[in-house]
């Protein structure tokens, strides 16, 4: 059987687990169609706001995929067939149903954010510790899905914009994003940058069997890793937002507040990580073709590093794609972490002004 099939199994396991055990999940957490959502009962015109089901399912994929999986599975990689099973494993498992719970609470909870679900079940304690946490956290996220992106628009734009050029553009980006009501930027940019990272993912998977693209040699389940590093547990360290990660929690409330039915809670929160699962898995197979590679060879020898994950997508996007393709593909990668950025903000907004007891409408 060719290599390539088992990449294509690996797909299929993620949809046969968003239609089966999804459907687990949303029925064990008692989804209610009939049951009001905050953004029919709390609307305001800033954060609770009725938006169509495609829009937000967009939106949440985009608030959940920053660099995770991308770089992460391309780091795997090189640990072999074990970073795409744990991908398929992780999502369906864990990640995605980590997502919709924590999405769904927060529909039940009017949209609350999780320093307020924690202390509706744990006390005033727990919830204090935890909104320190949270907002620490989504400034330290926003601040680094800036870097990645920064330095990517830099490798495409003349000289004098460099990456602090666009370090300052983000940041301006990020303003605005974050305190303009969320259908005014967000809700009408984010399907552009949408767009974007589909097309890279579509481009890069046609391109890997254009090619003839052989994958990992899955008979053995061989350790790839330079050093020899062992699989457990670092494989799940290093694909942690592609499979799983709690940081998905603090950005679900935002879509939580505009859904208009408990009903489309699987679609949104458990099938927009089912989608992260599917670019993980694209960029974890490629990145395995790429290091078998003259170019990709020394990178492999050279072990770890986000550095390295920035040069690998560099390369493949341009080798596979050529410049238009190429370019495109780097916009979807550049998107990813942006649109994690901007939210991640937006989010530490909301979690201070619940905390201050501020009127967000004025």
């Amino acid at each position: 059987m060719p290599n390539y099939v088992y990449f294509l199994l690996a797909v299929a396991g993620l949809i046969v687990g968003y239609i089966i055990y999804g459907s687990i999940v949303a029925k064990i957490f008692g989804a209610d169609e009939n049951r009001p959502t905050p953004a029919k009962t709390m609307a305001d015109g800033v954060d609770y706001v009725e938006m169509p089901m495609w829009k937000v399912w967009l939106i949440q994929l985009l608030n959940i995929a920053g660099v995770g999986p991308v770089f992460g599975p391309i780091l795997g990689a090189l640990y072999g067939p074990s970073a795409l099973l744990w991908i398929v494993i992780g999502t369906i498992f864990a990640g995605a149903v980590h997502d919709y719970f924590s999405g769904m609470l927060s529909v039940r909870y009017k949209g609350a954010n999780v320093p307020t679900i924690v202390g509706y079940n744990l006390g005033n304690v727990a919830k204090q510790v935890m909104r320190v946490f949270a907002v620490i956290l989504l400034l330290l996220v926003g601040v680094v899905f800036v870097a990645a992106p920064a330095g990517l628009l830099a490798k495409l734009t003349p000289d004098y914009m460099d990456q602090m050029f666009w370090v300052a553009v983000i940041f301006a980006y990020y303003f605005l994003a974050t305190i303009l009501p969320i259908d005014k930027i967000i809700g009408r940019l984010y399907p552009l940058f949408g767009a974007v990272l589909i097309i890279m993912a579509v481009g890069m998977t046609v391109t890997m069997f254009t090619n003839g693209c052989e994958f990992y040699n899955w008979a053995s389940f061989p350790n790839n890793h330079p050093q020899q590093l062992p699989i457990f547990p670092l494989v799940f360290i290093t694909i942690a937002c592609g499979a799983i990660s709690g940081f998905h929690a603090t950005q679900s409330p935002m879509m939580a507040r505009c859904i208009t039915s408990e009903k489309q809670g699987r679609t949104i929160f458990y099938g927009a990580m089912v989608a992260e699962g599917v670019i993980a898995l694209i960029w974890a197979a490629a990145a395995t073709y790429f290091f078998h590679t003259e170019e990709g060879s020394a990178l492999f020898a050279a072990g770890s590093g986000n550095d390295n994950a920035a040069v690998i997508v560099d390369s493949i996007t341009k080798e596979w794609l050529g410049v238009v393709g190429g370019f495109l593909a780097i916009l979807g990668v550049i998107a990813a972490p942006i649109t994690s950025g901007d939210t991640a903000f937006r989010s530490a907004r909301l979690i201070v002004a619940d905390f201050l007891r501020v009127d967000q409408k004025p």
